[in-house]
C-alpha cells in the first residue's frame, strides 16, 4: 500500500513531527469492525510517498486513517481518511454485544471505565495471564499501551490520550494502562488496545456503549475526509 499526503496547494508533505514515537500512524479497519490493523509505513523523503507491505485478507469496505502532525511550530495533529473497496464475497461479522474482556495469545485484558457523550472519562485496561498481573508491559509508541476508538457504523475516529508518566526507555510496567477518552455522541464504540510483551505487540478489542450526555449533547464529529490525501 502506498499513498501521498499533500498540502492545500497540492504539494506533497515531506516533513512530519514525531507523535507517539512515529511520524505517521496508519489505521485500517473493515466497516464491521473486523480486520483491524495499526501499522507504520516508511516515508520516501524525496517524494513524500508513504509505503508499507500490505495484503487485503477479506472482501468488504475498509476505512484507512492516516494520523500525523506536520512539522513546524503551530501545526496541529491531523487525521485524514479514505474508504477502500476490496472486491470479493463480503461476509459481515455478526454485530457485537458490549464486551469489556478480551483474550489474546494467553493474555486476558479487562477494560474498566464508562463513556458519556461530551465528557472526558478515564478508561483503564488491565492485563493478566493465568490470573496473575502482567508486570512486564514494554513501552510501545511512548506509553505502555496504545488505544484506538472508533464509533460503530460510520467509524468516526476518536483521539484517545494515554495518562501517566512516559515510560523509561528499557523499563517495564503494568498491569494497568489508563487513557482519557471523550465520545462525541452517545452510541456504540469499538476499541482496540495495542500492548507489547516480550517484544511482541498484541491487540485486544472491546465494544463499549457511550451514554447520552444530556440535552446539550454535541453533534457527531466524524474524522475529516482525506481531501488533501492522494492515494496510490
Amino acid at each position: 500500500m502506498s499513498f501521498t499526503i499533500v498540502d492545500p496547494g497540492g504539494t506533497p508533505l515531506l516533513d512530519y513531527a514525531n507523535v507517539h514515537d512515529k511520524q505517521l500512524h496508519l489505521i485500517v479497519v473493515r466497516s464491521d469492525g473486523q480486520h483491524f490493523a495499526h501499522v507504520h509505513p516508511r516515508l520516501d523523503a524525496a517524494t513524500g510517498t508513504w509505503s508499507t507491505p500490505w495484503t487485503w485478507n477479506a472482501a468488504g469496505t475498509y476505512r484507512v486513517f492516516a494520523d500525523f502532525q506536520p512539522a513546524g511550530a503551530g501545526s496541529a495533529k491531523l487525521t485524514l481518511t479514505r474508504t477502500v473497496q476490496v472486491a470479493g464475497a463480503f461476509v459481515p461479522a455478526v454485530a457485537s454485544a458490549t464486551r469489556t474482556v478480551d483474550e489474546i495469545a494467553g493474555y486476558t485484558v479487562k477494560l474498566d471505565g464508562a463513556l458519556t457523550a461530551g465528557v472526558s472519562h478515564q478508561l483503564t485496561a488491565t492485563v493478566t495471564r493465568d490470573g496473575r498481573p502482567v508486570m512486564t508491559l514494554q513501552p510501545y509508541l511512548g506509553a505502555y499501551g496504545h488505544l484506538v476508538a472508533l464509533r460503530e457504523g460510520d467509524l468516526a475516529y476518536l483521539h484517545v490520550h494515554p495518562e501517566g508518566a512516559e515510560p523509561v526507555p528499557g523499563g517495564t510496567g503494568g498491569p494497568a494502562v489508563s487513557f482519557a477518552a471523550t465520545a462525541p455522541t452517545a452510541g456504540r464504540y469499538l476499541l482496540y488496545l495495542d500492548f507489547k510483551v516480550q517484544d511482541t505487540v498484541h491487540t485486544a478489542s472491546f465494544v463499549v456503549d457511550a451514554a447520552p450526555g444530556g440535552t446539550n449533547e454535541p453533534a457527531p464529529e466524524p474524522s475529516r475526509d482525506a481531501g488533501h490525501a492522494g492515494g496510490h
